[in-house]
Formats: C-alpha cells, sequence, structure tokens
C-alpha cells in the first residue's frame, strides 16, 4: 500500500518479490476504502490477512502501522512512516558495507535535517555498533524518545548543530531533502535555517580522504548537497 508516492521503494519492493518467486499487488492511497476513509485499519487488515502473505506499506502516519499490527495475521513491512524509514538504511548498510567492509567502529555523519531516515539510522548504529554523528540545527533535531533509547544503550551518538565537527575524519557524509514529502510549516524559513547544513566540497574535505557520501534520494540539487558532491567520485 502505497499513501505516499514512491520510486526507489516501489521499484526495489516489486522487482525484490517478483526475483524471489512471488508476486505483488500495488494498491495507492485513492485506489481503496482504506485510503478513501471509508473503511477502518481493522476490517483493511482482516480483509488482506486473508488474501496476502505479506504487507508491506508505505505511510504518513506510525500509528498506521500500529494499528495494522494489532488486526493482520500476516506480517507488515514498514516501506517508510513519518517516525522511520527501516528498509532505506538496512540498504544504504548494505551499499556502505560493498564499499567500505564491515560498518562496526565506522563513524557516519549525518547532516541536515534529523527526519524520519536519522531515526532509523540512530537505531541502526545500537545495531550494528557503528559510531553516528548527527548534525542539525535543535529545531530540527531526531525523536527525542529514539534518542533517549540509543543513550540507554550506550550508543556512540554525537548530536551537534556543527556539521564540521560532525564531519570531521568521517567515513561516511549522507544526507536527505530538507523539505520531506507532507512537510507542514513555513518552507522557506526551514530551508533558511538548514543553509549552512549543506554538503559540499569543503565540508567533504574535513572527512577521511576516502571517505564516500550517500543520499537516499530524490534529491534537491545546489540545497541540502551540491551537484559537484553529487557527480563527484566520492
Amino acid at each position: 500500500i502505497f499513501e505516499k508516492t514512491s520510486t526507489r521503494t516501489r521499484i526495489s519492493f516489486d522487482l525484490a518479490v517478483k526475483q524471489l518467486g512471488g508476486s505483488s499487488i500495488i494498491l495507492n492511497q485513492d485506489e481503496i476504502h482504506y485510503g478513501k476513509g471509508d473503511e477502518t485499519i481493522k476490517d483493511t487488515a482482516k480483509v488482506l490477512s486473508q488474501y496476502a502473505d505479506i504487507l508491506m506499506i508505505r505511510t504518513d502516519s506510525h500509528k498506521n502501522v500500529d494499528e495494522f499490527k494489532k488486526h493482520l495475521e500476516i506480517p507488515i513491512i514498514n516501506g517508510l512512516t513519518n517516525q522511520g524509514h527501516p528498509c532505506q538504511v538496512m540498504s544504504d548498510i548494505l551499499t556502505f558495507e560493498e564499499l567500505k567492509g564491515n560498518i562496526k567502529g565506522k563513524t557516519i555523519t549525518w547532516v541536515g535535517d534529523g527526519n524520519n531516515v536519522a531515526n532509523s539510522f540512530i537505531e541502526a548504529a545500537m545495531k550494528f555498533e557503528f559510531k553516528l554523528r548527527i548534525a542539525c540545527p535543535k529545531k530540527y533535531q531526531p525523536n527525542k524518545k529514539i534518542i533517549k533509547l540509543a543513550k540507554k544503550n550506550k550508543c556512540e551518538l554525537l548530536i551537534t548543530d556543527d556539521p564540521y565537527k560532525a564531519a570531521k575524519d568521517s567515513d561516511c557524509i549522507m544526507t536527505d531533502k530538507w523539505i520531506s514529502m507532507g512537510d507542514k510549516g513555513d518552507k522557506k524559513k526551514k530551508k533558511k535555517i538548514l543553509k549552512k547544513y549543506q554538503v559540499n566540497k569543503k565540508l567533504m574535505k574535513h572527512a577521511k580522504t576516502d571517505a564516500i557520501f550517500m543520499h537516499c534520494l530524490p534529491a534537491s540539487r545546489e540545497e541540502e548537497v551540491t551537484s559537484e558532491v553529487m557527480d563527484g567520485k566520492q
């Protein structure tokens, strides 16, 4: 189920299930009763459990995933919520390890908005034991409950408003769009606040010489990242 638009997540899941010998049905929000608000999640979950083996959902509200979990008799995969994007982070870790080896003990730097992907990176840092530095303004820090959980689990997590401090000797620098899908509020003001968190050549020079740059896409070039970095060797 896609309540939010998607390019990579949609292609990835659709091709993956076919390559594994299965088949898929893709439902968009405006095509089903649940999406239009005239059927409850409970009733939708009971019906889907009779037809399908797995449900993957991409939704604005994390509460929807929790509600589906209560009533489904089949597994559910989080394809993105406003709280987290675990599949994105799993693919990022796989990509890092293909290029740089085991991520354990490595330093990963997240620069910009402390959004749902940043939340999932904190959870991943606890499990995969890598050092995580997040550079973001105080107003746009990750989820406080997830930060608290990380500290409780002795995660090597640094949250700072200084992007250069976060980037120093890093193995990988990552970022995401400043304005996410469904972002409400003053977008111009948010971009102005995040301007100093752009990933550019100057920032990349503070990381290790063999550091890589990663972006979960889609990108707004010349905002959160310059084309010089996006198209560069790193």
